[in-house]
């Protein structure tokens, strides 16, 4: 049971840490300042919209997240839902992919070259079936999760440990709604895949308890950091960068694998999604769908990796609102997508 919910936990978390999060650009974009409150609020709606995603998943037996999305919203919405998702993991892995360029230039590798590795390690990760991705986040996240607290507790270490917390300067609570509402397609497409693969309801609840938890620790310790180079934020695309700035060129190239390793973990959960929504439609094994794929994805990297997040982060952010609030209240009412099933 702790080893498949675990399994399961990172798997959320591997889907969520992608480029934007790991850089802190997605957390200084929502939190900042007065964002305490909102942080603790994202960790608890995080972890019961994944525990409700969860239980449906294993109830249904699913293999993709279809069944998923017609329990929480019916069949009608669940139509249109269907597509933004598919949309949304298309063009989240071009993000990904767009990453990966931009991280390897950094190091006088060609833009195109770093797409082009990305995409060869994509495809190599489902060689063995769907199941190898999911044994390469239980090994990769870990180390992810390690290299990003050590860097932002020896920062922390270094100007005193300056954590504040006023239940009277907590305005942006707000925030966590948004924040969360961004984050859950990706998880509705991902745990939706292996629903069939879930034995016991203990893994549940460590799954859905523990990736909120961790995501909320981080994000908050994250922040704080944040805040103490706030004025210096606006000069850099990656705020990680201002933290490190006074560090050894080793803690730089380390942590611009870190951010790799991000890039690479999201862009084959995005593909995983994607393959396990149409392997009914597009037959063969998983790395020949993978390829064709990526191969589809790659011309489109071109418009760039900040450009892709400024226009589309936003306005999935707002889309997902109805769903996260489907998510929230169908273990209160049942939401009448329930009843539509039977």
């Amino acid at each position: 049971m702790w080893g498949n919910g675990l399994k399961w936990m990172f798997l959320i978390v591997g889907t969520i840490m992608g480029a934007g999060y790991a850089s802190g650009r997605e957390l200084w974009e929502f939190f900042g300042a007065e964002s305490g409150l909102a942080i603790v609020l994202f960790s608890f709606l995080f972890s019961i919209s994944c525990a409700v995603i969860l239980t449906i998943a294993k109830k249904e037996k699913t293999s993709h997240y279809l069944p998923v999305l017609e329990r929480v919203l019916g069949k009608r919405l669940a139509k249109a839902y269907d597509i933004m998702i598919i949309f949304y993991l298309f063009s989240v892995t071009v993000i990904m992919l767009a990453g990966a360029g931009a991280t390897l230039e950094v190091y006088q590798i060609p833009f195109w070259l770093g797409i082009v590795i990305n995409s060869v390690l994509v495809v190599l990760m489902f060689l063995k079936g769907t199941g190898g991705m999911t044994k390469m986040n239980a090994m990769l996240i870990p180390v992810l999760i390690v290299c990003l607290v050590t860097v932002l507790l020896v920062y922390e270490s270094s100007i005193g440990f300056t954590f504040t917390f006023d239940v009277h300067l907590q305005h942006n609570w707000p925030s966590a709604l948004t924040f969360t509402s961004l984050n859950i397609l990706p998880i509705i497409a991902v745990l939706g895949a292996v629903g069939n693969q879930i034995k016991q309801r203990g893994e549940i609840v460590i799954a859905s308890v523990g990736s909120g938890l961790l995501l909320g620790i981080i994000s908050y310790l994250y922040n704080e950091s944040l805040l103490s180079v706030a004025q210096e934020i606006i000069f850099y695309e990656i705020p990680l960068f201002v933290i490190l700035k006074h560090y050894p060129s080793v803690m730089v190239l380390a942590m611009s694998l870190v951010l790799w390793l991000a890039i690479y973990t999201t862009a084959t959960s995005g593909v995983f999604g994607l393959i396990s929504r149409t392997e009914d439609k597009l037959k063969g094994p998983a790395w020949l769908v993978a390829l064709l794929l990526v191969s589809l994805m790659a011309p489109m990297t071109m418009f760039g990796f900040s450009t892709l997040i400024s226009i589309l982060y936003p306005l999935y952010g707002v889309l997902n609102l109805y769903i996260l609030a489907a998510l929230l209240l169908y273990p209160i009412l049942k939401h009448p997508g329930a009843k539509e099933k039977h």
